[in-house]
């Protein structure tokens, strides 16, 4: 009985602990933003309903843009941190790709990131004023 009991102990230690601890399976990156005009992009060229309808999208970098294979995708960001204190916000927006940052036909706000968000979906998740942030995303 007592090793019952032991073994039923430890299998509900497990249990619990597995329910407690959550790996993460997000990557870090960085963010930047980039305003009108939009179109055309990579992704779907002059399409106008490539954009979502709330708005929120982004273009991807190198580091995620993969030949054009993650035009379409969607991704949950958030700030974790930026060169300006308090530029964050307590926000996470999920965006789809309509296009390639190297080939926008706007500026970025600061090249070379790993997702370049819309105007909107930027200002869901830092302040505007700031130029570049770093951030979790996941698929």
């Amino acid at each position: 009985m007592r090793h019952k009991s032991a073994a039923l102990y430890s299998i509900s230690s497990f249990l619990l602990l597995n329910l407690l601890y959550r790996p993460s399976i997000a990557d870090v990156g960085t963010a930047s933003s980039y305003g009108p005009p939009y179109l055309p992009t990579a992704c779907f060229g002059s399409d106008e309903g490539q954009f979502p309808a709330n708005n929120l999208f982004a273009a991807a970098g190198d580091a995620i843009w993969d030949n054009g294979a993650c035009c379409g995708r969607q991704y949950q960001v958030r700030c974790l941190s930026s060169a300006t204190p308090g530029a964050c916000t307590d926000g996470e927006v999920q965006v789809t790709v309509v296009d390639y940052a190297a080939s926008l036909v706007s500026t970025p706000s600061a090249s070379g990131t790993t997702l370049v968000l819309g105007a909107a979906a930027f200002e869901l998740v830092a302040q505007s004023s700031v130029s570049q942030i770093n951030i979790e995303f996941t698929q």
